[in-house]
């Protein structure tokens, strides 16, 4: 598989593909086994240890562990993008759980995929509404792979909010004016999704921050899912 890795210089963006041989199983931190998520992954290695809980505070007239009606998961930008262009927008500051980790660019679908299993996993048995697509920042890439965040957007922070518990912890998506590229097809095939916003940002002179943000439209289920729909923001300074 195919997947370029970001790197910041000081005129522009530099885009490097990283090339894997064979692909490796993924070594993510995912729920326990009994675990029952929502219905935007599929399960986690069953080998990989368990989760914390997260503490909700009680509030009147409701017990703590009731989850509200799921409705459908929207996207950070209401309006679909055009699938042959690139558009402006602006990304709100919304609630979410967020779960760091890091990984090999082969095993990248695995690894976010078990990221969003664990939150969602988390999420549920603290009965906190999870509300948005599924995200991923990236930053700290490099030609063997990239750290990242994983974040799920939430209807309303946690009061208090919960401390940080076995790596899970609650913020803010990322925001401000930002450049949205489309990429409908395999995820072995977004690198030249990345070739399209590197050569756009090139011709138009646009310097982004070092970071990159993939928004899964539809479940991230496998590699060579053909239906996968994404949109990836690159954020302007």
């Amino acid at each position: 598989m195919t997947r370029p890795s970001l790197k910041m210089l000081a005129g522009g963006l530099v885009l490097s593909v990283a090339w894997a041989a064979s692909p490796a199983p993924a070594q993510p931190v995912t729920p326990p086994a009994t675990a029952d998520p929502l219905p935007t992954t599929t399960n986690p290695d069953p080998k990989t240890p368990g989760t914390a809980d997260i503490p909700v505070p009680a509030q009147a007239g409701a017990a703590p562990s009731a989850t509200p009606p799921a409705g459908p998961r929207q996207t950070l930008v209401a309006t679909p993008g055009d699938a042959n262009d690139v558009d402006e927008v602006s990304l709100p500051a919304k609630p979410a759980a967020i779960l760091a980790g890091r990984t090999k660019w082969e095993e990248a679908v695995p690894s976010l995929k078990a990221a969003f299993q664990r939150i969602e996993a988390d999420l549920a048995r603290a009965g906190i509404q999870a509300v948005g697509r599924p995200i991923a920042v990236f930053a700290k890439t490099d030609d063997d792979g990239f750290q990242y965040d994983a974040m799920i957007p939430i209807a309303a922070m946690p009061d208090p909010k919960p401390a940080e518990a076995d790596g899970l912890r609650f913020g803010s998506t990322p925001s401000g004016r930002a450049l949205r590229f489309p990429h409908k097809g395999s995820y072995d095939e977004i690198d030249g999704t990345y070739e399209t916003l590197t050569a756009y940002l090139d011709a138009k002179d646009i310097v982004v921050q070092d970071r990159f943000i993939e928004e899964y439209v539809t479940d991230l289920n496998d590699k060579a899912d053909e239906k996968l729909d994404v949109n990836i923001y690159a954020l302007p300074k």
